[in-house]
């Protein structure tokens, strides 16, 4: 009885890996003509085939995917605000600064796309992740003359922003 059920939970585990398997093959195509019709293919390849909820997602799915994706990375560019704020005080005013528009981000730009896609409004979605990269690049450009501890986390954070406008503008 024993080796009969272990046969059984090892069947049934070989039927799981396989129709994992067979359903992380079934969406590269989907994925990729998705991420042509973005400013930066790579990333956009490089993240959502590396998520693994985009090998089931349709265009809609795609796109939330990728708003959530630029939502934990402006947590954790908020989280390093928050690490060197301190460590840099002839940057703090600037560094608030971004914190606050990071902060507009998560707390405005967000919640508008992901409400926007899930209620079938793209217009809504691109505009929310647009702003997002606008954000962005004031933050950035408020560094004037002076280097920007955080111009890795806004590159990553504004190119990921026009990602997901472009796929949300694909459901137009």
């Amino acid at each position: 009885m024993s080796s009969s059920s272990s046969l059984f939970f090892l069947a049934q585990a070989i039927i799981l890996i396989l129709t994992q398997f067979k359903t992380v093959q079934s969406n590269p195509q989907t994925i990729s003509q998705t991420c042509k019709q973005t400013p930066y293919y790579n990333l956009c390849l490089n993240h959502l085939t590396a998520d693994p909820r985009s090998s089931t997602a349709d265009v809609k799915g795609l796109a939330l995917i990728m708003v959530d994706l630029l939502k934990g990375k402006t947590t954790r560019s908020a989280q390093f605000i928050k690490q060197i704020t301190g460590k840099r005080p002839d940057l703090q005013k600037l560094l608030k600064e971004c914190a606050r528009k990071y902060d507009v981000i998560l707390t405005a730009n967000i919640p508008v796309a992901i409400e926007a896609l899930e209620k079938g409004d793209p217009k809504f979605a691109e505009g929310g992740m647009n702003d997002a990269a606008i954000e962005v690049n004031s933050c950035e450009s408020s560094f004037r003359g002076t280097k920007s501890p955080l111009s890795s986390y806004n590159k990553l954070l504004h190119d990921t922003s026009l990602v997901a406008s472009a796929i949300a503008r694909q459901l137009l």
